[in-house]
Parts: structure tokens; sequence; C-alpha cells
């Protein structure tokens, strides 16, 4: 039915009747150091299970700040990612989605897709056929307690703007570099990488508030989310089809002095 590469899901519709279903649990329940399992057929062994504990949740990693990611240090490989991640309950909380690795295969860390996030996605794909975003336009740094001592602030909590986009929503809302965002339609901005989050889940064209500290004291500002477009790829360039390669499949070049002293070779000057 259509995909969202930000999330990495995608919805499927299978004509077919009386198939079986699993539970669906709630990832927001889920602690550090609860068990859960991932179900999968890693490198083709059919119906295998793989058990460990849950790290952190809402983890952001650098390449997509969007989505709150489940740590574990459940066994993850070709075959069960895609996956379900389950509680032992045998409640799906998670899509098991990547892992961090050096080698290319598990090295005891991965990470899951909140089964709500998932669920939001496909039902977006479903009834419009894409994901929308909100978007605000500003670029956020976190707090640290030497910044929120300069602010005044009696906390490092919320998200410093850092700078703010010429013409974007937050401009037009009047924000400004070096407001400090302490919460959003009333929720807390106690992690910085929460407002991105909370910005995307609003719809393009609805109102939010922020509660922000500015000159030493708290105010409010409203803004309309704009909608957050997905950057175009950089198409490859097609190959050169007036050229035609070595007939031999070699590259050669000359021999540095050093080389041919290696070689025991001799050039004639």
């Amino acid at each position: 039915i259509g995909a969202d590469e930000r999330t990495d899901i995608a919805l499927l519709k299978i004509e077919a009747s009386g198939l079986p279903t699993v539970k669906l649990g709630k990832s927001a329940s889920l602690q550090p150091g609860e068990w859960v399992a991932a179900i999968g057929s890693p490198f083709g062994f059919e119906n295998t299970i793989t058990a460990g504990i849950v790290s952190a949740t809402g983890r952001s990693l650098p390449a997509e700040t969007y989505v709150p990611f489940i740590q574990t240090d459940v066994a993850v490989n070709p075959g069960n990612s895609g996956g379900p991640l389950i509680n032992l309950a045998g409640e799906v909380v998670g899509v098991n989605s990547m892992i961090y690795s050096q080698t290319g295969g598990y090295m005891g860390v991965s990470f899951a897709i909140p089964i709500e996030v998932a669920l939001e996605v496909s039902k977006q794909l479903q009834v419009e056929g894409k994901v929308t975003r909100g978007r605000l336009g500003v670029r956020i740094q976190p707090m640290t307690k030497e910044l929120a001592q300069s602010f005044q602030l009696k906390e490092a909590n919320g998200a410093l703007i850092a700078t703010v986009e010429p013409g974007s929503p937050a401009d037009k809302a009047g924000l400004k570099p070096g407001d400090v965002v302490l919460a959003f339609n009333g929720q807390e901005i106690d992690d910085p990488n929460k407002l991105p989050r909370l910005v995307a889940a609003t719809k393009p064209g609805e109102s939010a508030t922020l509660r922000i500290w500015r000159n030493g004291k708290a105010d409010e500002v409203k803004f309309v989310a704009g909608e957050l477009v997905t950057e175009a790829k950089a198409p490859k360039p097609a190959p050169d089809k007036t050229s035609k390669p070595n007939r031999l499949g070699l590259i050669v070049s000359e021999l540095a002095p050093a080389q041919r002293k290696a070689l025991g070779l001799r050039s004639e000057e």
C-alpha cells in the first residue's frame, strides 16, 4: 500500500482470511532491565527465538530523530530483523529494526521501532498513502548545566534554539536563536530529542503552543506547523556509454625508482 523511508515501515495488503494474529502491547510501559524476545528466521533457521533485556527506551540515533527507538541486547540478524519484539506476556511491543555493528554481525546492541509508531505510520499509509509530518524550522542543541546557569534556569531541561530558518513557521511565530523550548502543548521537554518527535507528530496546518524561556522569564508562543518534506536523493550518474572499457581489463602505471630497485629492474636513460 505504501512505505515510509524515515521509519523503515511499509504497509502490505494480503488477500487471505483466517490468519493467526498476535496481541499488541504498549511500548510505553517498557522499563530498562525488562526481559524481551525476538522471533524470526535468522540466517534461514525457522522458528528461532532470541531473548535479552531492554537497555533503554526513547533512544535517538544520529540518522533518525523521529523514532524513539527501544534499545535491547536481543540478538537480531538477517532473517529476524523486521520481526516482532515481544514482552513476557507474549505481546508485540516493537518491530526489530537495526543493529549497531562494526563487523556487519550482531554485537550486543539492537534497536526496535515502538509498536505505536509502526501502527501510526501504517494508519497514515492506509488512509492517505503517505506519511506527513509537521515542521517547525529550527535547529536545536541540548541544554547543559553551564548553559542553564547562563540562562538563569534552575534545571538543564528543554531544547535550545540555535538557528531559525527564515520564512519558516518558527520565524513567523517570532521564535529567535537563544530561546529555550520548555514544553510543547503542555508536554515537558525533558529531552531535546523529544521536540522534533512532537513537532513531527503534529499535522501540517495545525496550531501548537510552545512554552519558551526568553530573557530570564517564561513565555508562550503559538505556531502553525508546516509540512516536513523528505529531501530527494541525488540520482546516480548514468554510465558513460560512449567510453570503451580497457580490452585487457588492466590498469597500468609507471614504476617509481624505488619500485624498480626493489624488483631488480634497470631503466635505460
